[in-house]
């Protein structure tokens, strides 16, 4: 081989190199620049009224946002109460029964699921719920967030459940333990770390989802705990403030999607961590 093919062949490595480089910076580069612009015009909002005052009627100065945080960690409990029990069993039962009609329909249903507008969600949520109960509730908006987390924490269970040594079962069974408490006392334990992963992260997908709650919490001036009620939100309230005319309130929508962005960070970060963990035990 003569030296002039092999600087050539050198070149066109380095040449790839670059490009792969390259591509994989413009990839990146929309993402540093929407938190480059969101930090830099919505940190200034950030201060102790901000955070825990409620939102003030038109013409008056100041006002916060507590009563669109408190209305989102409310809305995620709600939909991971209901979401995370029937997920992990779908979850458990799809990686025990790998064939059978009944778990290909669930498979294609979870798939269908997932690619189902988050506003058509949300319309069935105001058809079976809001309308019914005639009233905007945290409840209904908390059951379509739920129905959007279903698919992330399914999928996410039964590649989680595939992945443990079948031999754990077969001892817990040799045993004579009961295929129950097999299931929850050594198959469940043994994928914990996969299975909040999926949870989290189907958690940081429903944090800045607002046109469900168009249909179905709606949003709320003031502070209310009561699920059977109107509830604000941070994308809610960052949708009412930016569509508003008033300059001030604009600055507040930045302020709000600044906690917001940080919030969804703080979620995808943790499940990368538990992630890692993960794939380091198997």
């Amino acid at each position: 081989m003569t030296g002039g093919h092999v600087g050539r062949r050198l070149a066109k490595d380095a040449i790839f190199k670059g490009v792969v480089c390259l591509f994989a910076f413009l990839s990146l580069l929309p993402l540093f620049l929407i938190l480059y612009y969101i930090t830099m015009k919505g940190i200034s909002v950030i201060n102790w009224d901000f955070l825990f005052s409620l939102p003030r009627p038109i013409g008056e100065a100041g006002g916060g946002v507590v009563n669109a945080i408190v209305g989102t960690l409310m809305l995620i409990v709600l939909s991971s109460v209901i979401s995370v029990p029937c997920g992990i069993a779908a979850g458990i039962y799809l990686s025990e029964n790998k064939a059978g009609k009944l778990s290909n329909t669930i498979r294609l249903s979870v798939i269908v699921l997932q690619g189902t507008p988050s506003i058509v969600i949300g319309i069935i949520a105001y058809l079976w719920i809001v309308a019914p109960l005639r009233t905007f509730s945290a409840l209904s908006g908390g059951v379509a967030l739920s129905i959007m987390m279903l698919p992330v924490i399914i999928k996410t269970t039964e590649e989680t459940l595939k992945l443990i040594p079948y031999h754990l079962k077969e001892a817990s069974l040799a045993l004579g333990v009961p295929y129950y408490r097999t299931i929850l006392k050594v198959i469940l334990p043994s994928g914990i770390s996969g299975i909040l992963t999926g949870i989290l992260l189907s958690v940081a997908r429903i944090t800045g989802e607002t046109a469900p709650l168009l249909f179905t919490a709606f949003g709320n001036q003031f502070m209310n705990v009561n699920i059977f009620k109107p509830i604000d939100s941070l994308p809610y309230r960052i949708f009412y403030y930016a569509m508003s005319p008033y300059p001030e309130w604009h600055s507040f929508a930045w302020g709000a999607s600044f906690i917001l962005v940080v919030l969804t960070l703080a979620l995808n970060l943790i499940a990368r961590g538990i992630s890692v963990k993960w794939k380091i035990q198997f």
